[in-house]
């Protein structure tokens, strides 16, 4: 009678492993670790040997890469010389315009309302607290004319004196009258004054008023003061911003460079 060692009884059939056969499947039914496991699935986790990959952030450390929302503007703005240099040209139109415009005014009111012929009487009102409204006489006449003024016999008498400068003036009409006498007298009143001319010449005169020498000098402040003040104020304007401004763009670029050169979480 013959056995077979180490098969177990009942266990004879052809497709049966005997006793200490090899396995087929380890123990447990469980795949060599790191093997496709039955059914094809998955095993729970990574592989061995395999490492997870590392997440991934849209996100820019502080000081890396490009800088965030629009640079800085530099303060104070081109607009503030732009406005000052305006306001210099307003300065220059209004001093030229105003300086011409009264004289002009100045020049129109000193010249005689009325105007007489050789012989006639005129009449002077005299104020000698006026200083703004001296009266004088004009003559109208070519050139080398030769005349006379004096008091009617019996009238209060003042003063005729010749004007140390050549004034002309225009009148409202565009006669062109020249200041020939100036007026004085030791009192306030009315005097009457008659000229004459020499050789029976065409002449017409008048009485006006000497140029008023703050109306003169108001003229000349509005030329000169008003465009000069507004010159000044825009040169130093000017170099009051562009200093700033470059104070500005420096502390800007300082910020600037710190927040580049700083380290990761620094």
């Amino acid at each position: 009678m013959s056995h077979n060692f180490g098969t177990p009884p009942g266990n004879t059939g052809p497709g049966v492993p005997g006793y200490g056969a090899p396995q087929n499947q380890p123990y447990g039914g469980h795949q060599p670790y790191g093997q496709q496991p039955y059914g094809g699935q998955q095993p729970y986790g990574q592989q061995y040997g395999q490492q997870p990959a590392a997440p991934s952030y849209d996100y820019t450390p502080p000081g890396y890469g490009a800088p965030q929302g629009p640079s800085p503007k530099v303060r104070p703005g081109i607009g503030w010389i732009v406005g000052a240099w305006l306001v210099a040209v307003l300065a220059v139109v209004v001093g030229v315009g105003g300086s011409v415009g009264g004289l002009f005014g100045a020049i129109t009111d000193a010249a005689p309302a009325a105007s007489h012929a050789p012989g006639e009487s005129m009449t002077v009102r005299f104020d000698p607290a006026d200083e703004a409204n001296k009266p004088a006489v004009y003559v109208s006449a070519v050139a080398g004319t030769k005349f006379e003024c004096g008091f009617p016999e019996g009238s209060p008498v003042g003063r005729l004196e010749r004007p140390n400068a050549q004034i002309t003036v225009a009148g409202a009409d565009g006669v062109t009258w020249e200041l020939a006498l100036r007026f004085g007298a030791a009192q306030a009143g009315e005097y009457k004054v008659v000229c004459t001319v020499d050789g029976g010449g065409d002449a017409r005169f008048g009485v006006g008023k000497e140029l008023s020498a703050g109306a003169v000098a108001g003229s000349v402040v509005l030329l000169v003061v008003v465009p000069l003040v507004g010159f000044l104020l825009a040169v130093v304007v000017t170099i009051v911003v562009l200093v700033k401004r470059s104070r500005a763009r420096k502390r800007l670029a300082a910020a600037a460079g710190g927040a580049w050169g700083a380290p990761y979480g620094g």
